[in-house]
C-alpha cells in the first residue's frame, strides 16, 4: 500500500486528514480499524505532502504546460514522431514529478520493506542532499521506485495528463 492508497482507504472508512503546519489532523466520527490507522501511520510524511497547501506546487495546467513545451521540443527539434515526442514528454513529467515530491524516510528502517538493517542487508541511502534521502536495502529499491513512478503516473492522471499509449503499454 502507499499514501494515495492510505488515503482512499482512510476515506473510505470515514477518516477525513488534513494538515496544520507538519501535523496530519485525523477527523472521524468514529474509532477508525487499526489497519487504518497503521496504513496512514506508515505513510504519514507522504500523505502530508500529498495534502500540504501548495508551497511551489505545480497546478494540472502548469503540468500540461510542462508536458507541451517538452513534446515540442522533441517533435520539432529533435525530429521524432508526435508520438515518441509524447511518450518523451510524459517521462520528462514523471521525472520532474518526482524530483518535486521526494520521499523521506527513517534511516533506521527501509522504507519499503520496513524491516531494519539485518546481515548482508544494510540500509543505504538513495536521493540527493539537496532533495534529502529515502533509506532502503539496496533490493528494495526496484519494487520502491516502480511504486514511486507509479504514484507519480497517478498524481499526473488526476490532474489529466496520462501516459500516453506507446508509454502505458511499456514499448518505450
Amino acid at each position: 500500500m502507499n499514501a494515495v492508497e492510505a488515503l482512499r482507504v482512510a476515506q473510505e472508512n470515514g477518516v477525513r486528514l488534513g494538515v496544520v503546519g507538519s501535523d496530519l489532523i485525523l477527523d472521524t466520527h468514529t474509532e477508525p480499524p487499526a489497519d487504518v490507522v497503521e496504513a496512514i501511520c506508515r505513510h504519514k510524511a507522504e500523505i502530508i505532502e500529498l495534502l500540504a497547501p501548495p508551497k511551489n506546487r505545480w497546478s494540472a495546467r502548469d503540468w500540461l504546460a510542462f508536458f507541451d513545451e517538452r513534446a515540442g521540443i522533441a517533435e520539432f527539434d529533435s525530429g521524432q514522431t508526435r508520438a515518441e515526442a509524447a511518450a518523451f514528454a510524459f517521462e520528462c513529467c514523471i521525472v520532474e514529478w518526482l524530483n518535486r515530491h521526494p520521499q523521506h524516510s527513517d534511516p533506521d528502517r527501509c522504507a519499503w520493506c520496513e524491516k531494519p538493517d539485518r546481515d548482508g542487508h544494510s540500509i543505504v541511502p538513495f536521493g540527493t542532499e539537496s532533495h534529502g534521502h529515502t533509506w532502503l536495502h539496496p533490493e528494495c529499491w526496484n519494487d520502491w521506485s516502480q511504486d514511486r513512478r507509479e504514484t507519480g503516473q497517478r498524481s499526473l492522471a488526476a490532474m489529466g495528463l496520462k501516459a500516453p499509449l506507446k508509454c502505458a503499454e511499456g514499448t518505450n
